[in-house]
């Protein structure tokens, strides 16, 4: 049967006191300090006195001894301080202190546990959608691939249609592969940002410019709220947020009704900042797919998605590079009334 450790303490300090008080004892009765004239009270207290100061010294070299050892194993296993070093001295330890430590060693443990499940969860999910949104091009070419190989190339009429649907695939490849590559480099910091002094209202009219024909497929306008006769400088990489309001402009168009508006407004919102508005009047996101609209390959009608394109990573793309510039992204929708995502710019000084 195994003793318990506190047994084997109780009883290495008993035995040791014992000893002292016994050595202690033999010296006062053999070496005649104490003459028999003194009264045997005064020998008690004296005595007392001697075994009271004896087991102090003796309980606190025992109770330092075994504390250190144990408490410098738990620091030394959980690594609980960093830059904590033990050193040959004695230590006396605050327990309270120790259990403190010990339980936010574990709470901070606990976090980490949870937090890790969560992305492995997320890396589950990630990889199911990655491998997904890679699969449905990839059978839609080898389906058209395969059929022509099957003799279909001789009709040059179905050859045409299906190669160009096949090319069609190709490309949706190409801007899933392009797009995961740039979120890559925005999440893990490789992407730099070439910053510049540009005008925001110029750069919109661009952008309004290159989707004009898009837009007049759904008999949608591009327009500003007002006119902007004047410019409106800010402090950011064009070329990213050039990025960042194509990829907002070409889904206020895919998600668009016929006849509907795509609305861009610029506005200072204090001293050294703007707010770029992208409104549109189309479908509307429901009030629970807002939190998760910046997910990587997150998409609110996952089969009208598919229809009209797109990588699954513009929103996320957008998100990302917004916050490289230490800017923030807003929006707000209501289903069947429309959409506005809104973004901060720094203004030069």
């Amino acid at each position: 049967m195994q003793i318990k450790k506190s047994y084997k303490f109780a009883f290495k300090t008993s035995l040791v006191i014992t000893i002292v008080l016994t050595l202690c004892m033999s010296v006062f009765l053999y070496s005649g300090i104490f003459p028999p004239s003194i009264p045997l009270v005064l020998f008690l207290i004296l005595f007392a006195g001697i075994c009271y100061v004896a087991s102090f010294f003796v309980i606190q070299y025992r109770v330092q001894h075994f504390i250190y050892k144990r408490v410098k194993k738990i620091y030394d296993d959980l690594k609980l301080l960093e830059n904590t070093s033990f050193s040959k001295d004695r230590i006396t330890t605050n327990m309270a202190t120790l259990t403190e430590e010990i339980d936010k060693y574990a709470r901070d443990k606990k976090i980490e546990i949870e937090t890790l499940k969560v992305r492995e969860e997320y890396r589950k999910e990630f990889l199911g959608n990655v491998s997904h949104e890679l699969k449905t091009p990839l059978f839609t070419v080898q389906g058209y691939l395969e059929t022509l190989l099957d003799g279909a190339a001789n009709n040059e009429k179905i050859r045409d249609k299906y190669l160009d649907r096949a090319n069609k695939g190709v490309e949706r490849l190409i801007y899933i592969v392009r797009d995961l590559d740039m979120i890559t480099k925005l999440e893990v910091g490789d992407l730099s940002l070439d910053i510049e002094v540009f005008d925001i209202v110029e750069l919109v009219r661009s952008v309004f410019e290159l989707f004009e024909m898009k837009a007049s497929k759904k008999k949608m306008s591009l327009v500003f709220d007002m006119e902007y006769d004047t410019q409106i400088f800010v402090k950011a990489d064009k070329e990213r947020i050039q990025q960042v309001l194509t990829n907002l402009i070409v889904n206020s168009i895919k998600y668009g009704i016929e006849n509907g508006t795509t609305e861009v407004s610029i506005e200072n919102l204090i001293k050294n900042k703007v707010i770029v508005r992208v409104t549109d009047n189309g479908e509307g996101i429901t009030e629970e797919n807002i939190p998760r609209l910046f997910e990587r390959f997150y998409r609110v009608d996952k089969s009208r998605s598919r229809e009209v394109g797109g990588s699954g990573l513009g929103l996320s793309i957008v998100k990302h590079i917004i916050e490289a510039h230490d800017e923030k992204i807003y929006v707000e929708s209501e289903l069947g009334v429309g959409s506005e995502f809104s973004f901060t710019l720094e203004k030069p000084e």
